[in-house]
Order: C-alpha cells, then sequence, then structure tokens
C-alpha cells in the first residue's frame, strides 16, 4: 500500500507525491488532523476553518478519482503505524514541509518510524525551496527552473485500499477546546478551497492586479488590488508554479498588445512575479535554520528586549488600543478579516519592536494566529527583520503618523476600523491627542474615555530604539557574525558583494505581498 501524506498541500493538481505514488499500486490518501498542533501558540481556529473548507474541495476531488481521502485525528506516527499494522505500508509518499519547529519536530520523528519499519519515504520539493541546500549560488537559477518546468496533472483515476472503508469526514473531528483562542474566526475571513483559489487568480490577473504595484502599498486598496492568494498558496490550494506560469503567460500577452493597451500590467506583474520569488527565498531561510522561529538570527542580539518585556504595552498592541489611529485600525482589521497587506504587517511588527521595545516572539504569536495565511518561512523571518534581529537588514522604524498620512491620508480607513475616532476632525485625525479638551468634548471624542491616549511618546521611543540597536551593531565581532549570516541567506539577487567585499551594505528590504 502507498500512503500519500498530505500536510499544506491540498489539491490533486500538480502534486508529484500523488503521480509518483498512483504509478506504484494501490493508494491511500491521508490526512491527520493533530490536536497537538493546534494547540500550539501560533495557530488558531480561523486557521483550522480555512484548512476544513480545503479538506472538503480536497476529499471531493479525491472521490472524483474513486479513491476517498482518509482523515484521522490523532498522532501522525500512531496512524502510520495502525495502518501499516492492518495494510502493510510499502511507501510513504509526501511533500517536503518547512514549517514550524513543532512541525520540523514531528517530521524527525516520522523519519524515524519509517526507519524502524522499513517503510520507504517519498519527499518532494513542495515549490522552490531546497532541502540540505549547501550554498545559496544558484539558488535563484535554480528556483527559475522549477516554476517553469511541466507541472503534474491529476491523474485519470486512481487504485484505492480493497477492503479499506476511509472515513472523509471532516466536520466533528477536532474538539474547539484545543484551540489557543485568543484570536477566533469572526466571519469576515476567506474561505478555502481550490475553486475560490482559482477564481482569485483569474480576477487577479485578468482585473483586479493591473494596479497592484501602485495599491499594494495601502490597506484599503490591497484588499482588492492584491492577488489574495496567500492563504491559497500556504495550505497548498495551488502550486505555487501553477500561479507563476499563470502570471507568465499573462506577461506574454501583455508584452504583445499594443503599447496603448497594455496599462498597468506590465509593471505590476513584473513586481507580483518578484515577490513569488522572494516567497521561497524567505522560507529557505527557515528550512535552513528551523530555529530561527524561537532563536534570535544574530546571536549578538541575545538579551536585548527579553528583560524589558511590557506585557501592559503588548495588551494594548494585541487589542488595536495603542491610541495611534492608524495602527489600531490596521490591528482591528487584521483581526477581523485575518489578513493585512504586507506593509502594514511590518508597520505592526515594527511599532511593537522598536516604539513599545516588545522581543519578537510574543507579538509574532499573536500575530501567526490573527493570520490565515501563516507561513513559518516567511514569518519569523520578517518577525525578526523588522525587529532588528537578523544583522544584515536595514534597520527600518516606520513613523506611525507618517504612514497614516501616507496610506490613509482622507482617514476613510481609520474611521471605519475605529469607530471611536468617527467624527474628530480630519486636521486631528491621525493624531487625536493634540485637540484641545473642548475639542475632544465637542466631537465626543475624549481621550482616555473614549479612546486611549497614546502608550509612548512614538519619536522618542524610535530615537531610544536606534541607538540602542546601532550600539550593539558597533560592538566588536558584530560584522563578522552578519557576514556569515549573509553568506549563508542574503539574496544573491540583490547585488551585494560576497562578504570578501569589507564595504558590504545590508541586504534591503522588501514588500512581499501575494
Amino acid at each position: 500500500m502507498q500512503v500519500v501524506w498530505f500536510k499544506r498541500d491540498l489539491r490533486v493538481e500538480d502534486h508529484e507525491p500523488l503521480c509518483r505514488a498512483s504509478q506504484r499500486g494501490a493508494v491511500l490518501p491521508l490526512y491527520v488532523i493533530e490536536p497537538d498542533y493546534w494547540a500550539l501558540p501560533d495557530t488558531s481556529d480561523r486557521q483550522w476553518q480555512f484548512v476544513s473548507a480545503c479538506l472538503e474541495t480536497l476529499s471531493q476531488s479525491l472521490t472524483a478519482l474513486e479513491c476517498p481521502l482518509h482523515i484521522v485525528c490523532g498522532d501522525v506516527v500512531e496512524t502510520l503505524a495502525a495502518l501499516h499494522r492492518q495494510h502493510r505500508i510499502t511507501g510513504l509518499w509526501s511533500h517536503e514541509e518547512t514549517g514550524n519547529w513543532w512541525t520540523y519536530q514531528r517530521d524527525l520523528r516520522v523519519a524515524a518510524w519509517c526507519q524502524q519499519s522499513a517503510v520507504t519515504w517519498h519527499e518532494f520539493a513542495q515549490h522552490g525551496v531546497v532541502r540540505r541546500l549547501r550554498t545559496r549560488r544558484g539558488w535563484a537559477q535554480r528556483w527559475d527552473r522549477q516554476m517553469r518546468s511541466a507541472r503534474y496533472s491529476s491523474p485519470a483515476s486512481l487504485k484505492s485500499i480493497a477492503g479499506h472503508s476511509p472515513d472523509s469526514a471532516v466536520k466533528g473531528k477536532l474538539d474547539a477546546a484545543v484551540f489557543n483562542n485568543v484570536v477566533t474566526a469572526t466571519g469576515g475571513e476567506q474561505r478555502g478551497g481550490r475553486a475560490v483559489a482559482l477564481t482569485l487568480l483569474d480576477t487577479f490577473l485578468n482585473q483586479r492586479g493591473e494596479r497592484y504595484q501602485q495599491e499594494m502599498s495601502s490597506p484599503a486598496l490591497a484588499e482588492s488590488s492584491c492577488s489574495r492568494l496567500s492563504a491559497q498558496i500556504a495550505h497548498g490550494c495551488l502550486s505555487l508554479r501553477e500561479v507563476f506560469q499563470a502570471v507568465e503567460e499573462k506577461q506574454q500577452f501583455v508584452r504583445a498588445l499594443p503599447a496603448p493597451e497594455r496599462g498597468m500590467w506590465g509593471k505590476s506583474l513584473h513586481s507580483y512575479a518578484s515577490r513569488l520569488h522572494w516567497h521561497c527565498h524567505f522560507i529557505q531561510k527557515l528550512e535552513d535554520q528551523p530555529q530561527h522561529e524561537v532563536r534570535h538570527v544574530h546571536r549578538g542580539f541575545e538579551g536585548l528586549r527579553e528583560r524589558d518585556f511590557n506585557r501592559d504595552y503588548y495588551d494594548c498592541w494585541a487589542r488595536g488600543e495603542t491610541g495611534y489611529p492608524f495602527i489600531d485600525a490596521c490591528m482591528r482589521y487584521l483581526i477581523h478579516t485575518g489578513w493585512i497587506n504586507f506593509r502594514m504587517r511590518a508597520m505592526l511588527m515594527s511599532f511593537a519592536a522598536y516604539q513599545l521595545w516588545l522581543h519578537w516572539r510574543e507579538p509574532g504569536l499573536h500575530l501567526a494566529r490573527a493570520f490565515t495565511d501563516y507561513e513559518p518561512g516567511i514569518h519569523w523571518n520578517q518577525v525578526q527583520m523588522q525587529s532588528g534581529t537578523t544583522g544584515i537588514n536595514t534597520v527600518r522604524i516606520y513613523n506611525p503618523v507618517k504612514q497614516s498620512h501616507d496610506h490613509d491620508p482622507n482617514g476613510h480607513y481609520i474611521r471605519r476600523w475605529v469607530p471611536a475616532l468617527s467624527n474628530v476632525p480630519d486636521a486631528y485625525l491621525h493624531e487625536p491627542w493634540k485637540m484641545e479638551k473642548s475639542q475632544q468634548v465637542a466631537c465626543g471624542c475624549v481621550l482616555g474615555e473614549h479612546y486611549p491616549t497614546p502608550v509612548v511618546d512614538h519619536l522618542a521611543a524610535a530615537k531610544a530604539a536606534r541607538t540602542r540597536l546601532y550600539d550593539i551593531r558597533k560592538t566588536a565581532g558584530f560584522r563578522n557574525i552578519a557576514d556569515q549570516i549573509q553568506e549563508r541567506h542574503g539574496s544573491r539577487k540583490s547585488g551585494i558583494k560576497a562578504v570578501r567585499n569589507k564595504r558590504k551594505a545590508a541586504s534591503p528590504q522588501m514588500d512581499l505581498e501575494l
């Protein structure tokens, strides 16, 4: 019996393990709902609701191939052992997974069981991330070849296991009590499943995406102009190769148009394609060093914030009650929808790390729970990048007032998500603390009563944070460690010279919005 273990690849199209396993004989498609995983502090009910919808559509696709999906709630190793006793597993097939630290340890347990049980585990690359990568040299070219290679067609049919009655039910399999319910489903989240993913891809490439490059930084405009495929890609409803090739096909179509008819499509598609590349670039870092989820990338920052963690500041930030209207509007939008554009993700994390001086782990967990599209490889590297602890990236401290004026100049977004500020005059909306008490009373927004006063002075806090960070960056030995990090994880497309060049610039940052 060949077991195809579905994880973050919930589709039958362009699925190499499924195709190869089907060539070996009878197949049992398996998905294991792992309660211990869903009880982790970086998971949430809203993520499970999305996965549950994806499993429903995957189950329908496999049933159409006459090989229903078998869904089990429990431990993966125990599940495999039970199936092995019942049917004798001759091969386990799956995509490689770059998940969080827990799934990394889980996969080590699965590998040990396979070895002990004489079961061959066949793993295949999920996208452009390379396992056991020795050097980043040539990685970009390898990624390009992978994305342009032929996709695997869905099998015409599958041979199921004789005498096995799979349980394909999803609902009721996972007790809600296991969840870390700090951020729960609100009803405003995206729906999961391949049909939804294909519709999103089609509308992005043919309707919504023309102004992507210009509008992806605005939280309000990005809601439509971004592809909104991040959750679908994170859980594998579409393969990244499918998306890349669809974008390339659209680019070729646009290039063939007369210049006046191309509009803004050319630049937007080029910008989007580059983010598909960076998607894997960041995941590759966690693949190479899974401990980045829990430890500083640059060990010179150990002890920087750990002893100064202010729980009151964290709670205000997590609830969207910092007294900074744009910060609070973005956090409340995220809590409601499970998504926000990348620029605002970076701003929220930057504010927590610099202005509030919070160690990155707790804010990172809060954001992970909030994101329907939580992708550990991207998330934890970005959390550390926006906290200034990678040692190789430019320190970017966002000014929340400037961001507010830049990306919500008319205040529509703030008024929608922070209704207490609805009647504040335009002149004070971005900085309501500048109103006199009489003005606050007149507009029905008294600070400290209807809306918080700022938790910190953002300019003074940013200045202090910058000083502390750069003091560490000037210490002896800091640069040598940073050079090693750059050599291992730095982009070879960034134009940065190798570490042999003593005057090496810091790695740039980039909006990574899908």
